[in-house]
């Protein structure tokens, strides 16, 4: 937002006499009253908005959250560059999952094809509790919840970055965006049944993945953690400790990184741990993250095999049907910033279609676009009605509708694409409009699941703390993020900064109000105070004379 704050001084005009540029200054507990109104005013509030930057307040995590959003200067992040490749491919390859390359290139550690899994080596002791954290964003399970949820959502400093001197606002804007909002959303979620779907489909991904272990061997908890709704992580949390496990996988349920998702869940738990040191020392909770998994062969193939089911039948007539993936955008500042969403969401398209057409008689075109923009600022390109009004001008029949982002059914896929894009592409001609389902509980992404869990239990541990410093650019390269408590470096630099220019306005204020700078008994320069001698024509050549003295 623009800063609508600072006083505009292009108005007012100095006049020096010939004697002086500007005149004494007297600072002191009492200040003299002058007549510049205007610059009294903006001195005030320079020195308002100095005081504000000093001690900066954030918004809480949400109506319902139990920890803050702060981190205190000392224990800020490093600044490395934001997820280096090398970087990112040197862990792929200590994780264990590859980089590059589609279905076929990764070899499973313990399980010798899908579907038929047994236990090699996992490391695991058998006194350890085996936990696995489950992240995703959560929604209202009734119409009645909408509000509030809006308001944890737009509460949280990844999804809306404010400037700094706005930051104790969060919360008030937060809440007039989720009043503003709710009845479409209202209307949205009643459209649906009245609720999203997510936490009971999330419940039983879970209960899903807790057979498949047990079933080769390993007892293990699936636990819940929404960010915006409950169940919210922080009761997660606390249930994870409750139940004393002691070895702790967390897998967000979003595939591909990105600031405003796992980033924000990540950075969640950090807070939490940071402020919980001893609960969370890794000699009693081990702890590893899985980061993203977007080019996991098993994602890849449960993704290219729903795909292939929707294809049936164009198998001879590839050139009649295209695949639209449809992922859910994110402001493009994100991206400038560092987020690495756009480039996995583009190369997790390829790996898939790739995926899709290994075995093709003829090969299946694709596209790419993103959904759910938000606002007036600029979201990643090309909008999902955008491209739908332009495949139908193309002469488009059939269409295949992907939703990428979205491991789960909820109002993004059942309402939005469902509803809003299948009216815009029959408004634009395409009369076969196919959506993919979510991968939900399919046999084969459970598999995947599994998988990630093992192969996180087997390698060596990902930190909280490490992820966020792999994959989250410096406080210096996302401006006002994140925004800190107390009397921090990067707040006293601001301050003392705002403090000087509110003084400086008050020494011109009474300098133009004066009209002259009279001599003075004590330090002088030049038979004046030092700041009257700097900014007048005789002082300056007193400091001349002084110099040419001293080059003698």
């Amino acid at each position: 937002a623009p800063n609508s704050c600072s006083p505009s001084l292009a108005r007012h005009k100095v006049v020096p006499s010939d004697h002086d540029l500007f005149c004494r200054v007297r600072l002191s507990c009492g200040i003299e009253m002058f007549s510049s109104k205007s610059l009294a005013r903006g001195a005030v509030l320079l020195a308002c908005i100095s005081c504000s930057t000093a001690f900066s307040v954030g918004g809480v995590s949400g109506i319902f959250g139990r920890a803050s959003n702060l981190r205190p200067a000392s224990q800020r992040r490093s600044s490395v560059p934001f997820a280096p490749q090398m970087q990112l491919q040197g862990l792929r390859e200590m994780m264990g999952t590859q980089g590059s390359g589609g279905a076929g290139a990764y070899s499973p550690l313990w399980k010798n094809e899908w579907g038929a899994a047994q236990v090699k080596e996992t490391s695991l002791k058998p006194d350890e509790k085996v936990g696995i954290l489950f992240l995703n964003l959560g929604g209202p399970e009734t119409l009645d919840e909408v509000e509030d949820f809006l308001y944890n959502l737009f509460n949280d400093e990844d999804i809306i970055r404010l400037p700094n001197p706005l930051k104790p606002l969060q919360g008030f804007i937060a809440r007039g965006i989720a009043s503003r909002r709710a009845p479409n959303s209202r209307h949205a979620y009643e459209s649906i049944g009245g609720g999203s779907p997510i936490v009971k489909l999330t419940s039983e991904q879970g209960e899903k993945l807790e057979q498949k272990l047990s079933a080769i061997g390993v007892n293990a908890k699936v636990y819940i953690g929404m960010r915006y709704w409950y169940p919210f992580t922080e009761e997660a949390v606390d249930k994870i400790l409750e139940d004393g496990v002691n070895r702790l996988v967390i897998l967000p349920l979003y595939p591909q990184y990105s600031i405003s998702t796992t980033g924000s869940s990540i950075r969640l738990l950090d807070i939490i741990m940071r402020n919980s040191p001893k609960q969370w020392d890794p000699r009693k909770i081990d702890h590893t993250v899985i980061p993203d998994w977007y080019d996991h062969p098993g994602y890849l193939a449960t993704q290219a095999k729903l795909i292939r089911e929707k294809l049936v039948g164009f198998e001879d007539r590839a050139d009649d049907v295209k695949v639209m993936f449809s992922a859910h955008g994110v402001p493009e500042s994100y991206v400038k910033a560092g987020d690495p969403y756009k480039e996995q969401i583009e190369k997790c398209a390829e790996m898939i279609m790739a995926e899709v057409n290994r075995d093709a008689k003829s090969k299946f075109d694709y596209t790419l676009c993103f959904q759910s923009r938000v606002g007036p600022v600029k979201w990643l390109e090309p909008y999902t009605d955008t491209v739908l009004e332009e495949l139908g001008a193309s002469g488009l029949k059939n269409l295949v509708v992907v939703p990428l982002s979205f491991v789960s059914e909820h109002v993004e896929t059942l309402e939005e694409i469902d509803q809003e894009y299948r009216e815009v592409a029959e408004e634009a001609g395409i009369d076969n409009f196919m959506r993919v389902p979510a991968l939900n509980s399919d046999p084969l992404f459970i598999d995947t699941l599994v998988d990630l869990t093992m192969t996180a239990i087997k390698k060596p541990a990902l930190r909280v703390g490490e992820t966020l410093d792999l994959y989250q650019k410096s406080t210096k390269e996302l401006p006002g993020y994140p925004w800190e408590f107390g009397v921090t470096r990067a707040a006293e630099q601001t301050n003392g900064r705002l403090a000087m220019l509110g003084i400086a306005s008050l020494a011109v204020a009474q300098v133009w109000q004066s009209g002259h700078c009279p001599t003075i008994e004590g330090p002088a320069l030049a038979g004046r105070e030092p700041f009257c001698a700097f900014l007048s024509r005789d002082g300056w050549a007193w400091l001349f004379g002084a110099l040419d003295m001293l080059q003698m």
